[in-house]
């Protein structure tokens, strides 16, 4: 991590160096995570991330555990919300695929729609292209 950092350090240009601990992911104790996290600040982390927390308790606890931003995976079912990440101190939400993965629900939901009724329903639940139109072109 280190190293790392150091490299992320001499590049010519900004570079935010998060530093990843997955102990969550695979059954490690919250504790166990926390020291990771500390770990990787002192070793010159920007951010800290620990995948896999889940409630604003635990949330809590890492953000004060730590001095540098902490990153909250967001997009999966149960988050918290936005306001109650930075209540908790919450610097920084990664969304991954979850903004894909909710554009591929509306086109399943669409196709089944079409499928199972023989309907075209979806059309009726879209965004009108007056509010798409502004998105995509400015």
């Amino acid at each position: 991590m280190a190293a790392a950092a150091q490299a992320a350090r001499a590049l010519p240009f900004p570079f935010v160096f998060t530093a990843r601990a997955e102990g969550l992911l695979h059954d490690a104790k919250l504790d166990d995570v926390i020291a990771r996290l500390q770990a990787y600040e002192k070793a010159g982390a920007d951010v800290l991330f620990a995948p896999g927390l889940r409630t604003i308790a635990d949330i809590r606890k890492v953000c004060a555990a730590v001095g540098k931003p902490v990153n909250f995976m967001g997009g999966m079912p149960g988050a918290p919300a936005i306001f109650d990440l930075e209540a908790a101190g919450v610097r920084r939400i990664s969304l991954a695929t979850s903004l894909y993965r909710a554009a591929m629900t509306g086109l399943r939901d669409a196709a089944r729609d079409i499928r199972q009724t023989g309907t075209l329903g979806f059309a009726d639940r879209i965004m009108p292209s007056s509010e798409w139109n502004p998105l995509m072109c400015g």
